[in-house]
C-alpha cells in the first residue's frame, strides 16, 4: 500500500511539509509507503481545457502531472497538502490538481483522498474546502480526522508548538492506514469494488 502526498508549498520544507511529515510518519509506523511530491517554485500551467486527455488519458504537457497519471495504480491514497492564500490553497497547487483530476478523475475511483492546510491565522476552512471537492467528485473516500485538517504557524517551528494540529495530523495518519488496511482486507474476503451506473450530465437549461 502507498499513499502519495503532494506538497503544494512553494517552500520545500516550510509549514505545509511540517504537517505532511507528521501524517508520514504515522503512516509508516503502520507499514504503508509513503512519498512526498513537492511542486517546486516554478509556475504550473493551468488546464487549457483542449480536450487531448480525453482521448489519450494524458495531460498535454509532459510535466509532473503526467508522472502521477504514470504512477497511479501504485497510488493508494492522495494527501494534499497546500498554505492558505487569500483563503485558499496556491493557485499553482489548484492547477495541477486540475489538470491531473480533469485527465484521470476516472482512475481515482476507490483512492483514499485527503487534504492538509496550513494558515498563520484564518481562511484555513476555505481552502480544506475546496481541496476537498476534488475527491468528492471523485468517488474517493474523503479521510476525516480529529478536527479539520489544519495548523497554525508563521514558521515551521511555529507549527510544532501547535500540539493540537499535529496531533490532528496523526489522527489523519491512523484513520488513512485504518481504511487502507480495511479496503485491503475487504479485497481478500471477495468484497467486489462498487459497480457504477454510467455517468449522467446534465445542465439547467430546458
Amino acid at each position: 500500500m502507498k499513499a502519495l502526498l503532494i506538497n503544494g508549498s512553494p517552500n520545500e520544507r516550510g509549514c505545509t511539509y511540517t504537517a505532511l511529515a507528521e501524517v508520514s510518519k504515522t503512516l509508516s509506523k503502520h507499514g504503508i509507503e509513503t512519498e512526498t511530491l513537492y511542486l517546486g517554485k516554478q509556475p504550473v500551467a493551468g488546464c487549457i481545457a483542449c480536450n487531448t486527455c480525453f482521448k489519450t488519458g494524458k495531460c498535454i504537457r509532459n510535466d509532473k502531472v503526467n508522472e502521477i497519471i504514470n504512477a497511479l495504480d501504485s497510488i493508494d491514497a492522495i494527501i494534499v497538502g497546500s498554505p492558505v492564500y487569500y483563503a485558499g490553497p496556491s493557485g499553482q497547487l489548484t492547477a495541477f490538481l486540475d489538470r491531473l483530476f480533469y485527465a484521470a478523475g476516472s482512475r481515482m475511483a476507490g483512492k483514499l483522498g485527503a487534504c492538509v492546510v496550513s494558515c498563520r491565522r484564518g481562511g484555513a476552512t476555505a481552502a480544506f474546502d475546496r481541496l476537498n471537492k476534488y475527491f468528492t467528485i471523485s468517488n474517493m473516500p474523503v479521510v476525516s480526522s480529529q478536527y479539520w485538517n489544519q495548523v497554525h504557524g508563521f514558521t515551521p517551528r511555529d507549527v510544532m508548538k501547535d500540539l493540537e494540529g499535529l496531533q490532528t495530523m496523526r489522527t489523519l495518519g491512523e484513520n488513512a492506514a485504518w481504511l487502507l488496511k480495511s479496503i485491503e482486507a475487504g479485497a481478500k474476503a471477495g468484497i467486489p469494488k462498487p459497480e457504477y451506473e454510467e455517468k449522467i450530465m446534465t445542465n439547467f437549461i430546458d
